[in-house]
Parts: structure tokens; C-alpha cells; sequence
């Protein structure tokens, strides 16, 4: 099972680069972050030409989450339950057997900001209701874009982003939370080329000079960690004419079929 977490950073603008990805790759399951679209302004119908069903979570503008799947997607929940938060941030669907929650953590600013404040709590309401998924669904991924890297060598200058936003302490003490509950990086579960990312900046040829940050991630129950065969970034979709600052993080999972339900 190949699953797939993007940020497209506006559907609408990258429908045409999905479509060609999805052909090229065929993973079993895609989530994507910043669909920025409202339900009544997602290609439902380009996507299932293309072999995939999807469920959204959408808003005008910013953020939207959706799964694609070319298998139905069941037991669909939209948003962290007891968490008040008009922002669209959270799918989850089961799929093959597999829970897969699609997540687009706030960004949160800047240190010591509201919005920092916000990502925080946003995070533990997160951890809080992930507990209870994974008594429900041992076999978890948690996709998407952190907007956290979580350690010195996941950003091209450690010094420069020292203390700073998506770097700081509390930041990554609250992805060492998620890790905690038995979620494993996939990333890390192989060797990996030094200096490798999945974010850059628009600004300064930041992609051009691999000044970039390792934010999107791949979490795995210790079920599915133990499948995981795979995990890489593909960083061809950000060379293309007006990409996403964003490339997607792959896993591919050997489930033995009497797991897949």
C-alpha cells in the first residue's frame, strides 16, 4: 500500500500536476493540505475520472484537507471532536484497513504570538484524540504538513532557525508528544541523504539552493511501522512551472492481506 502526503497549496491552481502525479505514481491513498476550496468547489468528478474517490474537508481560501483513495473511505471524521476551531484542518477516513488522518498543523506565526499559542493547543487537542484513535485503529497514519521540523538536521541552517518558528522548543517537544503515544518518523526509519527536505521558500532561488526544511511528515502506528518498506521524498513536482513550495512524502507499506479489511 503506497500512501502519500502533499501540501498542493491551492488545488485549483495544482489540479493539473495532481492528476499527472497520480497517473504517474498511483498510490493507493493521497492526502493533500491547503486544498483552500470550499466541498462545493472540489473536483470531486475530475478526480474520479482519474480512479480516485475522495472525501474533503474544505474552506474558502485557506487551508482544506482531503483523502484520495482509489478504495472507498469509511468511518470519515472531519475536524478534532471537542475541539472548537473553525479552520479546516483535520480528515480521517479509513481505507483498507488502514485509519489515515490527514492533518494540517497551524503554522503559528511566530513565537510567543496568539497564533503560536494556538498551534499548541491545537496540537495537544491533536495528541489527545489521536490516544484514543490508536485503542481504536492500531493500524494509523498521521500525514501531512507539520509545519514542524523536528530536528537540527531537518533544516539547511540550524543556527539561522534556532528558537525560531517551526523550530522552536515547544514546537518540537509537541511532535515528541505525537512520537510518544508509539507513532514512528517513517522517514527516519531508513538511511537517508543528508540535507534532505520537503519544503523551500519562493523567495532567494530557495529551492534552486536546497535552503529548505524537512516539515512534511509520516507518522505510523508501531503495526504499520513495522510494514513500512519505503519512505522518500519526491522532489520532482517543485522543479515544475508555478509548483507547490511543497514536494510529497511517499511510504510504501507491505500489509499482508488478511490485515486488509
Amino acid at each position: 500500500m503506497k500512501i502519500v502526503t502533499w501540501n498542493v497549496n491551492s488545488l485549483k491552481v495544482r489540479l493539473p500536476q495532481v492528476l499527472d502525479w497520480l497517473a504517474l505514481h498511483q498510490p493507493d491513498a493521497l492526502c493533500l493540505q491547503e486544498t483552500k476550496t470550499e466541498d462545493k468547489g472540489f473536483p470531486f468528478a475530475e478526480l474520479e475520472a482519474a480512479g480516485y474517490r475522495a472525501v474533503h474537508n474544505g474552506q474558502k481560501t485557506y487551508n482544506g484537507v482531503a483523502i484520495l483513495s482509489r478504495q472507498p473511505a469509511g468511518e470519515v471524521q472531519l475536524d478534532i471532536p471537542d475541539f472548537d476551531d473553525p479552520q479546516k484542518r483535520i480528515v480521517a477516513a479509513t481505507v483498507e484497513g488502514v485509519r489515515l488522518v490527514c492533518a494540517y498543523f497551524p503554522n503559528g506565526q511566530e513565537v510567543g504570538s496568539d497564533k503560536y499559542e494556538y498551534k499548541l493547543r491545537w496540537m495537544a487537542a491533536l495528541t489527545d484524540w489521536l490516544r484514543r484513535q490508536l485503542s481504536q485503529y492500531p493500524r494509523l497514519a498521521l500525514l501531512g504538513d507539520f509545519n514542524i521540523a523536528p530536528e537540527d538536521r531537518d533544516v539547511h541552517d540550524p543556527v539561522a532557525w534556532k528558537d525560531r518558528i517551526l523550530c522552536s522548543p515547544p514546537e518540537r517537544e509537541a511532535f515528541a508528544q505525537l512520537l510518544q503515544l508509539g507513532l514512528t518518523d517513517a522517514f527516519r526509519l531508513f538511511d537517508q541523504p543528508e540535507r534532505t527536505f520537503s519544503w523551500w521558500d519562493y523567495r532567494m532561488m530557495g529551492f534552486r539552493r536546497n535552503l529548505g526544511l524537512r516539515i512534511d511528515h509520516i507518522l505510523l502506528s508501531s503495526a504499520l511501522a513495522a510494514d513500512c518498506r519505503v519512505c522518500t521524498i519526491d522532489k520532482g513536482p517543485r522543479r515544475l512551472e508555478r509548483p507547490s513550495d511543497h514536494a510529497p512524502v511517499l511510504a510504501e507499506l507491505a500489509l499482508a492481506q488478511s490485515a486488509v479489511k
